[in-house]
């Protein structure tokens, strides 16, 4: 993939106030592409992710979430995007969501409190903030800082994902372009290369959690030295070791 990305998600978006919307099952990307593209300097194939967006704007709305829809967990991914601050709460603490939504194209309709956010944080839930609105109009530029800054003086730059909603190939930017843009909403320069790397790779093995229902676990062995290996063994191994 030449931008440089390894991972793509299609997303398909619903927005309640529409009527007669419905979750459908995932389009398969073997539908979409007949093979997919190399991703540029390797020799792997790029990896294409689903994901699920549901614009809530009643509390309603945010049932669907709760029950145990089949095709709900046939999504990679599963965003919310909250429209007031009951909703943003509610998003924060108790629905099961790998995403939650910041607006960046309007003015946002209510201030962010650090209750509900460092809730999200403590539950592995990650804030995206969207970059394609900031390249395209003015206006929306500077919404999407101001809105964005809002954010980073609760947060503090932690669980951060910044993405496009490109729609079409020029809308897309580099990560490390991408990266840059995160220095003009707030972040340091190594939470906005998080924003584009491993927090991404984390909200993939979130929804790999919420999917299983239990959880995803990495674990490195971490070399001992001798030393601390003589500190740790029983006496009675020690002289053992040393006979």
């Amino acid at each position: 993939f030449s931008v440089g990305y390894s991972a793509v998600a299609l997303n398909h978006v619903i927005d309640f106030k529409e009527k007669k919307q419905e979750i459908v099952k995932p389009v398969s990307p073997s539908e979409l592409f007949p093979s997919l593209p190399i991703v540029q300097g390797t020799s792997k194939r790029i990896k294409v992710l689903t994901r699920l967006t549901l614009i809530v704007s009643d509390p309603s709305h945010c049932n669907l979430l709760r029950s145990t829809s089949a095709n709900i967990r046939l999504y990679d991914i599963i965003a919310v995007f909250p429209k007031t601050e009951k909703l943003f709460h509610i998003a924060c603490t108790t629905l099961d969501v790998d995403l939650v939504c910041i607006n960046v194209t309007e003015k946002l309709p209510f201030y962010f409190r650090r209750p509900p956010v460092n809730m999200a944080i403590d539950r592995g839930i990650y804030f995206e903030l969207l970059y394609t609105p900031a390249i395209k109009d003015s206006t929306m530029r500077r919404y999407t800082i101001s809105n964005a800054i809002s954010l980073m003086q609760i947060c503090k730059g932690k669980n951060i994902v910044i993405s496009s909603a490109a729609e079409r190939p020029l809308e897309l930017r580099g990560p490390y372009d991408v990266a840059n843009l995160g220095l003009l909403f707030g972040l340091s320069e190594s939470e906005a290369k998080a924003a584009v790397s491993t927090n991404c790779r984390a909200t993939m093995l979130h929804g790999e959690t919420r999917k299983s229902a239990c959880g995803v676990v990495y674990t490195v062995k971490k070399p001992r030295k001798v030393e601390e290996e003589e500190t740790t063994l029983p006496a009675c191994k020690k002289a053992k070791t040393q006979a």
